[in-house]
């Protein structure tokens, strides 16, 4: 099953970075986003890519195709479409690198890299600016356990800044931990019916929108709980706070090799 990763939005939180590099490229250690992220599904098992590009989409391609030159084998150049093999010691996959605009949705991103590769099968999507150690394996049965059209992984995040609780006005508690908030939100990692391709109606819709709700109507969206770490690179704090797990030697992304 290959898997789309969202590779065309603007870094505007990230200060000058956002405006010199697409946002998975954004550097975590000796790493961009991106290479984290890839890492993770090829452990798992998969190892077929599609990348779709827009803002910035040169800092992307020119890394695999200049920075990485001896690792990379081209297959074929096609307008907007390359497709290479990338093989190192420790990482082996296979990528497509679609341009999809720069200011295209993300549902018309997805669209856009499906047609372009004339499929017709079921697809896995995440986002290029979040790391999590979900094991894929266990969403995928979930997916069609549940007979879904669209599954995603909902997330506990971690509350951003300090929470007070309040009793008419006066402060009963003041919590500055960072713990867990109590609802789910998206965290990604998507798994895609083929048939839901078709609910994207133009390069114009965000899967966010009008997609996912068709498929919340139709009770057809599920989501898969997980429980362990999740966090997204959204600002130069998230940054900083990836580059300090580093430095400590912890990477709670990391899965197991299965």
């Amino acid at each position: 099953m290959k898997t789309f990763i969202l590779c065309g939005g603007f870094g505007t939180r990230l200060d000058y970075e956002g405006k010199l590099k697409a946002k998975p490229m954004i550097k975590i250690g000796s790493n961009p986003m991106l290479i984290y992220i890839v890492e993770n599904y090829v452990l798992q098992g998969f190892d077929e890519f599609v990348f779709c590009l827009g803002h910035k989409s040169e800092t992307i391609t020119n890394y695999f195709l200049r920075d990485k030159k001896k690792f990379t084998k081209i297959i074929y150049k096609k307008k907007n479409n390359l497709k290479f093999q990338f093989n190192n010691k420790k990482l082996k996959f296979t990528g497509n690198l679609i341009y999809t605009g720069s200011n295209t949705g993300t549902g018309g991103r997805v669209k856009i890299a499906y047609k372009m590769l004339k499929l017709n099968e079921d697809i896995m999507m995440t986002y290029g600016d979040g790391l999590s150690n979900v094991n894929i394996k266990k969403l995928i049965k979930f997916h069609y356990k549940n007979r879904s059209f669209v599954t995603l992984t909902a997330v506990k995040p971690k509350h951003r800044y300090g929470i007070i609780k309040l009793n008419k006005n006066r402060i009963d508690k003041f919590d500055n931990e960072n713990k867990s908030i109590d609802v789910f939100i998206n965290g990604g990692f998507f798994v895609i019916n083929k048939s839901a391709i078709n609910k994207i109606r133009n390069n114009n819709i965000y899967w966010e929108k009008e997609p996912l709700n068709y498929f919340i109507k139709k009770k057809k969206l599920f989501a898969f709980k997980h429980i362990g770490f999740w966090k997204s690179l959204d600002t130069m704090k998230d940054k900083n706070d990836f580059n300090e797990m580093i430095k400590k030697n912890k990477e709670p992304w990391k899965v197991k090799k299965n």
